[in-house]
Formats: structure tokens, sequence, C-alpha cells
């Protein structure tokens, strides 16, 4: 009795090792952090200074109204729309070109050749998303030009390589029972994912897909510093004629949007889950 009481408490204890292994890392990771305090010239103290703080005031007051003139807000309504428009299409792509990539990128590496197309799909993915969009944008900007096409390309590039990695990690993990099911039913690969895998992964996929989307939003912004339209475009303008009162209203434009998009991604998310 004695004897069984102690395989119980050596089961139910952790084991020395994992424990040691874990206060390592967390001392690695402590010493990162201070490392970056010490190496890092932070100069935290100069925002406090009396010449600094005067300056940031009288740098946000020049945004204080915001532009208003109809003949403005007509240029800006249409920037909005090419700015969700770009984010919606390149999130679309990317939504499609990362369930084709993530279905190979999700196989059980059971078979060298299986082992192969994975590790080579992940690279690929790895590549997509390690190329940050504003440098996409500018590939795409010199191969077609200026406006929101080459902006759309852009996102839909890095975000590829974003959810395409998170589609295929959402799939590895799916309980395999249904699946199984189907399979010893003499359902083919197609139907048993269509009905199986697909219906299992498909709110966690849309619910990526929709925080995305989201960042997508904010991407499609910036991406107008190197002329691919939208309300990015119009900010680098104003912004570089120090026409702040423009600038304001833009950034206005910017959060509108994205409250809207999150609005709709809240309710979206709240539908599937019910």
């Amino acid at each position: 009795m004695n004897r069984d009481a102690t395989i119980d408490e050596a089961m139910l204890t952790p084991p020395v090792t994992s424990r040691l292994r874990a206060r390592l890392l967390l001392a690695a990771l402590a010493a990162l952090i201070i490392a970056s305090f010490v190496t890092l010239d932070l100069q935290l103290g100069a925002f406090f200074e009396p010449d600094a703080l005067a300056k940031m005031v009288e740098f946000g007051a020049g945004f204080v109204p915001p532009e208003t003139d109809p003949r403005f807000l007509g240029k800006l309504g249409w920037a909005s729309l090419e700015t969700l428009a770009m984010s919606a299409l390149g999130t679309l792509l990317a939504m499609i070109f990362s369930l084709l990539l993530a279905l190979p990128a999700s196989l059980t590496p059971d078979t060298r050749s299986a082992n192969a197309v994975r590790g080579a799909v992940r690279l690929l993915l790895n590549l997509l998303r390690s190329i940050p969009e504003l440098v996409w944008a500018v590939l795409w900007v010199i191969a077609a030009g200026l406006g929101p096409f080459p902006g759309t390309l852009a996102l839909a590039a890095h975000t590829v390589g974003v959810l395409g990695r998170l589609f295929a990690d959402t799939l590895e993990n799916l309980p395999p029972a249904p699946a199984r099911t189907l399979q010893h039913n003499g359902a083919g690969t197609t139907s048993t994912f269509l009905y199986a895998t697909l219906p299992q992964a498909l709110p966690q996929l849309v619910s990526y897909s929709l925080y995305r989307w989201e960042n997508n939003i904010r991407a499609a912004s910036i991406l107008g510093v190197v002329g691919a339209g939208g309300l990015g475009q119009m900010l680098h303008f104003h912004l570089s004629l120090f026409q702040m009162r423009e600038a304001a209203s833009v950034i206005l434009a910017m959060l509108a949007i994205v409250a809207m998009v999150d609005a709709v991604s809240y309710l979206a998310r709240r539908q599937l889950t019910n």
C-alpha cells in the first residue's frame, strides 16, 4: 500500500528536470529584459523635460479642429472606401490561398514525401510573413505602379504567411475522431474535409481572418506612404506639408473604419460561437 502511495505521489509531482528547465527559461527571459534596458539608450527623462512637453503640446494643438471642408471630406470619403476595399479584398485573397497552403502544411509527417511537402510549404509561409507589408508594397508598386492595386497585393502576400500558419495549426489540432469515422464509412478525402474537418475548424478560421482584417485596415493606412493609395497616401501627403487639420480628419476616418470593422468582427464571432 505504501508502495502504491509512493507511485501515485511520484506521478503527481512534476519531474525535477521540468521545473529546472522552466526556471532556466524564466531566468533567461529576465536576463534578456534587463540586457535590453541596459544596452538601449532610452533617455526616458527627455520626455518630461519642459521644452519637450511644450513642443508636444504645440504639435498636438495643430490638429485641432479637424478639417471639415465639404470638398476635402468628399476626397476623404473616397480614400476611406479605397482603404476599406484594399483591406477587405487583400484579406479575402489571403483567406483563399492560406487555406490552400494550410492543407499541405498540416500534413502528418509520417512519410518522407509528406515531411518534405510540409517543410517546403511552411518555409514558404515563413518567407511570406517575414517580409513586412511595406516592403511588399514597394515591390508591387515597382511592378504595377501607384494606386490601391499594389497595396491590395501587398496585404494579401503578407497575410497569406500569417493566416496560412494559423490555419495549418488549427487543422493539426482538430480532434481526429469525426474525420476517421467518415473515412471508416467509405467517405473520400474531399467529403471528409468538407463534412468533418472544415465544420470543426470554420469558427476558428473565420475568427483569425476577421482579426487579420482589422490589422489590415491599419496596415492599408501605412501603405499609402509608398503610394499605395487610400487614407495612408492622404495622411502622408498632408503631414509632409504640415497640414495638421487635414491630417487630423484622416486619422479620425481611420479610427472610424477600425471601429466599424471591430464591431462587424465582434458580431460575426458571436454568431459563430452561439
